[in-house]
C-alpha cells in the first residue's frame, strides 16, 4: 500500500488528499481564521474606542442620576422615590433619551417643588451632562432617541410646508395651545404652555414623547416631515407681526371683546360721569 502511494505523482497525491472528507472543514476553518485576523487587524480599534466612550458616558450619567434624580425617580429609575418627603416621580424605564433631553434641557427637571405642572426654566445641567443622563436612561430600555438635527431643521422650509404645518397644528394642537401657540388653561391647575421661543429640537421631542399631559405624536401618528412642518409654522408665528398694534395675547375675540368693554365702554362711562358732574356744578353756580 505504501509503495502504491509512493508511486503516485505529487499532483495526483495532493488531489487525493483534497478529496478527504475533512478537507472542506479544514478549508472553512482556515477561511474563518483569516477573516477574523483581518477584522482584528483593521476594525476593533475604532469599535472598542466607541464602546469605551459610550460606556464612560453612561457611567457618568448614572452618577449624575444618583445625585440629582434618584430621590424622586428611584435609584434605578424605577420610580417612586427613595428620600423621605421627596416627590414620587414616575418610572423612567423606556422613556428614551429624547424625553430626558426635553425635560432636563428645558429646565423642567429637576423639579424645584411639587405641582400640577412643571414650568420651563433655565437648565441646571450642562449640555454634556444632559447627554450623559440621556445616555444612561436610554441604556435601561429602548425608547425614543434624540432626533438628528436634520429632523427639525426648518431653515429652508417653503411657504407650502409652513401652510401645511399650520393645518396640522390647527387640527392637532389648537385645542390646548391656542391657534397662535400662546398656550391655554387646562383642568386641575394644569396648562398648555406657550410655544413661543421653544427650541425646534425640544418642540420635536415634545411631540415625540408627550411630556406631562400632552399626548404622544409618534411617527405613526405624525410622520417626521409632519413634525418638521409644524415647527416651521411655529417659527413663522414667532416672526409674524400684529397688524393691529397690540396682539392681546392672540387669544381671539374673548380678549378683544374684553379689552373693548373695559377700555371703550369704561371710557364712555367716565366721560358721561364727568359731563354729569360739570352740569351739576354749573346749575349750582347759576342758583347762587
Amino acid at each position: 500500500m505504501s509503495e502504491k502511494r509512493l508511486s503516485l505523482s505529487p499532483a495526483r497525491f495532493l488531489s487525493a488528499r483534497r478529496r478527504h472528507r475533512s478537507a472542506g472543514l479544514v478549508v472553512l476553518l482556515f477561511g474563518l481564521l483569516a477573516v477574523g485576523s483581518a477584522y482584528a487587524a483593521f476594525a476593533p480599534d475604532n469599535a472598542v474606542a466607541d464602546n469605551s466612550a459610550q460606556s464612560q458616558q453612561i457611567e457618568e450619567g448614572k452618577k449624575l442620576f444618583a445625585v440629582g434624580c434618584a430621590s424622586c425617580h428611584g435609584l434605578n429609575a424605577e420610580g417612586g422615590g427613595t428620600g423621605e418627603g421627596k416627590m414620587a416621580g414616575p418610572s423612567l424605564i423606556g422613556v428614551g433619551a429624547a424625553a430626558v433631553d426635553f425635560q432636563v434641557g428645558t429646565g423642567r427637571m429637576p423639579a424645584q417643588q411639587p405641582g400640577a405642572q412643571m414650568p420651563r426654566k433655565p437648565p441646571v445641567y450642562t449640555q454634556a451632562e444632559i447627554e450623559a443622563l440621556a445616555a444612561y436612561v436610554a441604556s435601561l430600555a429602548p425608547g425614543p432617541a434624540v432626533p438628528a438635527e436634520e429632523a427639525y431643521d426648518v431653515s429652508k422650509a417653503t411657504d407650502e410646508q409652513v401652510t401645511r404645518g399650520g393645518e396640522l397644528f390647527r387640527t392637532n394642537c389648537t385645542a390646548c395651545h391656542n391657534f397662535a401657540g400662546k398656550g391655554g388653561a387646562l383642568p386641575n391647575g394644569r396648562y398648555a404652555p406657550s410655544l413661543m421661543g421653544v427650541d425646534p429640537k425640544h418642540a420635536y421631542e415634545a411631540m415625540l414623547t408627550g411630556p406631562q399631559q400632552m399626548p404622544v405624536f409618534s411617527d405613526q401618528v405624525l410622520q417626521p416631515e409632519d413634525k418638521r412642518d409644524v415647527i416651521a409654522y411655529l417659527n413663522a408665528l414667532q416672526e409674524q407681526k400684529d397688524p393691529g398694534g397690540f396682539g392681546l395675547g392672540r387669544l381671539g375675540p374673548v380678549s378683544e371683546g374684553l379689552w373693548g368693554w373695559l377700555v371703550g365702554i369704561g371710557a364712555l362711562v367716565c366721560v358721561a360721569i364727568w359731563i354729569g358732574a360739570k352740569g351739576v356744578k354749573a346749575k349750582g353756580a347759576k342758583a347762587e
